[in-house]
This record gives C-alpha cells, structure tokens and sequence, in this order.
C-alpha cells in the first residue's frame, strides 16, 4: 500500500499535525480523546519506518516489523477518517446515527478489510485460524458486543431514559461494548449485559412520550355511591401537586369487592425517577379526601376484631367548638347555651399541607374555624393574612350563601369545624332573637372584609347599603323582615 517509504513518512507527518490540529480546536471530548490513537501512530510510523532504514536485521524480520508499520499507519488513517465524518467537531455530543459502539465497529471491519489486502493469503489463513479459536473462547464477549452493536443501530432506549429489563429497573447511564449500566432508584448501579438484554423484553417508561402514567387503587364503603366517591378522588388528585392536568386523571370502578367496592385512579407524572413519591402523594390525598367526606375506606372482610364504638359526637369536641366560638367575634355576644348549641350544629374536617379548603369563586354555605394548625388566605392572587387556631374564614358565604371570595389553603395540617347554612338557618329560624344579637358584629366584620377586598382584589362588586345587606342575609335565612 505504501511501497515509497518517504511518501509513508510524509502521510504520517501530515495525518499526525491534522489529528493534533482538530483536537486542539474541537470542543468535542470524544472526539478528542479517539484521536489519541492516531495522534501516535502517526508520530511513531516515521520513527520506526527510519530506523529500519538503518537496521542490520535479518530481511525477513525487517519485512515482518514493515508490515506492521504499515498496518499501523492504515488503522491510524482509517480511525481518523471516521471519527472525522461520524462525530461533530464543533459541539459535544455524539450523532445518534453514530453511536460510539458503530464507530468502533465501522473502523474494526475496514480495518480486517485494509488488512486483508496487505497480508492477502497470510493474513487470510492466520485471521481464520485465530477466528476459530477467539470465537470459541469469547463466546459470551462476542456476544455481549454483537447484543450492544444490535442495541445502538435499533435503539430501543437511549441513555438517561427510564427502562426495565426483566427484573432491573432504572436510568441509562452508559452503553458499552459489553453491558449496559442502570442507576436504580436507590443510586446504585446495576450491570446488565447486552447478551442479557437481546433476550429480554424491555420497557421504556420514557417513549413515545416522556409523562408517566402511575395507577393507585384504593377501596371504598358500599354505603356511599360512586359517584361521590369518584368526586371525592377527582378532589384529591387536584390537590396532589406532583399530578399532571395534561393529560388529565381519570377514576375507573373496577371491582365490588368482599368488602369494599374498589376504585382504580390513574394519572400521570412527569419525572418517573418520583414515581413512589407521586403515589405517596396521591394517596395522603385521598385518605384526608375521604375523611372530608366521611367515605369509610372498609377492613378487610378476613379481619375478625371487636371495637367499642365511640359515640357519633363526642361531648366534648361541642365543648372544643364552643370555646372557640367564644373567641369569635361574631359569636361572642351569644350566652354559653346558644354557643354550644351553635357548636353542636359544627362538623370536624381535616385538611392536610397544600389542600385548599375553599378557593375564590366557588360556590359558598358554610364557615370554618380553625381548631390546630395553619392557613393562608389569598385575595386576587396575593397572600393577605395567616390564620391559626380559633380564627375563622368564609362566614359572609354562611350568611348569605354568596360565592367564596378568597382562597384559603393549609399550609400545615389542619383540623377545623365547618358549620354549613343549613343547619345555621334551622338555628336562628327556631331562635331569631339569636341573629338580632349577632347583628352589629356581622356589619363589622362585612366591613372588615370589604376593606381587604378592595386592597387585595383586583375587581370587586360595589357593595350595598348596610341595610340591604342585612335585609339579604334575612332573606336568606329565611327570617322575618
């Protein structure tokens, strides 16, 4: 190939300054660190093809040594080439057409091919013999690097996306020759070798699409329909933070059970690496959803246990609540009787970090107060006050049923006591005389909140004369004029 041996030193010089010349001026690292190989080559042929020039050895080992060199300085030509036209040298990233495992494999067949021509017959009938004996001794490497070559031209998964082979789950981390390396969960690594891979199924949890869709299941009372049920869910996915709109959740009844009627909630995430944190999340939600709407997640049929069955109100969470009561000013003119009758009309709700307890513009008929923990309201947008036990909220939309005109949000669990409309009407309606008290303090406090309104709120309705307000909220609970 090369019978001129100054044209051979001359090809060496010049493929050596091009290959030290792209890797000073290439940003790309594999680029660079490939072109070490025909960086040396390329120095050492000279050297060698000028000492043989001087050497007294024998001519068939001066042929043998010339052969060498001359493969060499083919192997150096033919990495350079395709390192050159497979890789981009102005950015850092490798093509997906040509992954480093194919370069490899382009350059080891034209390497076999170059060789051929120059050793013909010798090299021919040596490269067989030793075919023969690789083959049988590397059975499960050969293997391992025809299943990785197999792997990179079709591209089931790339690295950084989320696969499962057989058992192993995890990230792609590297693809090699030999086996493809997992970080798991847990970031530990799990090498899988590419013969292993070609026999089992594979699932890439990041295509065609990279959000995730998880699935929970969970069981429900027979006692309440599937409709409120399925509401109740819908309640909880919206406040599980990790839970994607797009595409949105969706509730499937999937089975009456022994003892329970089971529902399959699925939705989706975006990062597969969180997927036991979303469904964590998921169902926190629908625990504390379900407690709100007093939906019983049932025992398992099998479980025998016997229970002394607290009674369906304590005594003393109506004195909990009439206490707190007390602290309102709203309330506050009421003797002990009335407000522990008040009381008694309250439920217990519980609400858990980030829910909303009720949010702006929804329709309203109750109020609350807060027994522990912590709430933010937020009017327009903007956060206007912190709420913490014995403060209460929503009590305009009790008394006059009107939407909801601030959103407030737990933002530390939260046990609170919800007194709705109706059972405030059937209150007053048997006792009007206990409104008639409550009066200057309802006028106080609807003064208070239109105050805020007005800082906060980036539109607001203009309000009515004090006299027409309280004509409508008589109106509403349905008292005489």
């Amino acid at each position: 190939m090369f019978p001129d041996v100054s044209h051979s030193i001359a090809v060496s010089l010049a493929l050596a300054a091009l290959a030290l010349l792209v890797r000073v001026l290439t940003p790309n690292r594999l680029v660079r660190r490939k072109l070490r190989i025909p960086l040396a080559l390329g120095v050492l042929f000279p050297i060698v093809a000028l000492g043989l020039q001087f050497s007294t050895l024998q001519p068939e080992i001066i042929g043998s040594v010339r052969s060498v060199a001359n493969l060499g300085l083919a192997l150096a030509l033919i990495m350079f080439g395709v390192i050159v036209l497979a890789n981009p040298l102005r950015e850092d990233r490798v093509r997906p057409a040509a992954p480093n495992i194919v370069q490899d494999a382009i350059i080891v067949g034209l390497f076999v091919l170059v060789a051929t021509m120059l050793m013909q017959e010798k090299f021919l009938t040596t490269s067989a013999v030793g075919a023969v004996v690789v083959g049988f001794a590397l059975q499960d490497t050969l293997g391992n690097a025809f299943s990785g070559l197999a792997i990179q031209v079709e591209k089931p998964f790339h690295v950084g996306q989320w696969i499962r082979i057989g058992e192993h789950e995890g990230r792609v981390e590297e693809i090699t020759w030999r086996a493809t390396k997992l970080r798991t969960k847990a970031t530990n690594f799990v090498i899988v070798p590419n013969s292993t891979i070609a026999k089992e199924a594979i699932i890439n949890y990041s295509e065609p699409v990279i959000p995730t869709r998880l699935e929970v299941e969970v069981g429900a009372t027979y006692e309440v329909t599937p409709d409120l049920v399925k509401a109740a869910l819908f309640e909880a996915l919206g406040n599980a933070e990790m839970v994607l709109q797009t595409p949105p959740p969706n509730v499937l009844l999937i089975d009456f059970g022994a003892s329970a009627i089971t529902y399959r909630v699925r939705f989706w995430i975006q990062d597969f690496a969180r997927d036991q944190d979303a469904c964590d999340q998921v169902r926190t939600k629908i625990y504390y959803s379900f407690k709100r709407h007093n939906i019983e997640i049932p025992w398992p049929i099998q479980v025998e246990y016997t229970r002394e069955w607290a009674p369906a109100r304590a005594p003393s969470l109506t004195n909990e609540f009439a206490s707190l009561l007390g602290r309102s000013a709203l309330f506050a003119s009421l003797d002990e009787s009335e407000r522990l009758a008040c009381a008694s009309l309250g439920e217990e709700r519980l609400y858990t970090k980030g829910e909303a307890i009720m949010r702006e513009g929804a329709p309203g008929g109750s109020m609350f107060v807060i027994v522990s923990g912590q709430a933010d309201v937020t009017i327009a947008g903007g956060v206007v006050r912190t709420l913490g036990p014995g403060d209460f909220f929503g009590e305009m939309s009790l008394l006059t049923g009107e939407p909801r005109t601030a959103t407030v949000v737990a933002s530390q669990p939260c046990r609170l006591m919800e007194m709705t409309s109706e059972a405030f009407r059937g209150f007053v309606m048997a006792k009007p005389s206990v409104f008639e008290a409550m009066e200057p303090a309802v006028l106080a406090r609807r003064a208070e909140l239109l105050a805020m309104r007005e800082k906060f709120a980036a539109e607001r309705r203009p309000h009515e004369a004090d006299r027409s307000f309280l004509a409508g909220v008589r109106r509403f609970l349905r008292l005489p004029s």
